[in-house]
């Protein structure tokens, strides 16, 4: 028997479509309309051969909070090629990036 999981999120936005608040949902996680700065996704679109992304942000989303959530992003992004592919050399590669861009934008490990 299949199961169904839903994710939702919600984006107000000011005046000129700046996203004021983003909220979102999981049914699966029990997770149920918790605020969140900021949101990444992407999506593959199979027909066109590429990636099609959504990347919103709220004003108070504070720029060293980004640059940890981009940097915890390339870890994850390292850990989840390595499992998709299973190529151990070059999931290390985004691993080492990931360390770089720590380095350079000045993130506390």
């Amino acid at each position: 028997m299949s199961k169904q999981a839903d994710i939702n999120i919600k984006i107000n936005l000011d005046e000129n479509h700046i996203p004021e608040e983003i909220t979102w949902s999981a049914t699966d996680g029990g997770i149920q309309e918790e605020k969140t700065p900021a949101v990444l996704i992407s999506v593959w679109d199979e027909k066109k051969m590429e990636t099609l992304r959504l990347d919103l942000w709220t004003k108070e989303m504070q720029v060293d909070h980004m640059k940890r959530f981009f940097h915890q992003i390339f870890v994850s992004l390292g850990n989840t090629y390595q499992r998709a592919t299973g190529e151990d050399d070059v999931a290390q590669t985004i691993q080492e990036f990931a360390e770089e861009f720590a380095n350079q934008s000045g993130i506390k490990m």
